[in-house]
């Protein structure tokens, strides 16, 4: 999946960026308070970002 489209789906639900790290941007639930990496790469793999949408308690990507 590219990064831009995941992007928007965790804006999407409510997610905001905390911080930018050198290879991870940092991304908050504020309505569950969790904090979820996400990888720099134009691409990010199915599985992970299956796994970020799970860490911060929103919908799936499908």
């Amino acid at each position: 999946m590219k990064r831009r489209e995941l992007i928007k789906h965790l804006r999407q639900h409510g997610c905001y960026l905390k911080r930018e790290g050198n290879s991870h941007s940092l991304w908050c639930n504020p309505l569950t308070g969790h904090f979820e990496a996400v990888p720099r790469h134009t691409e990010i793999p199915n599985k992970l970002v299956r796994k970020i949408c799970k860490a911060l308690s929103i919908k799936v990507i499908g």
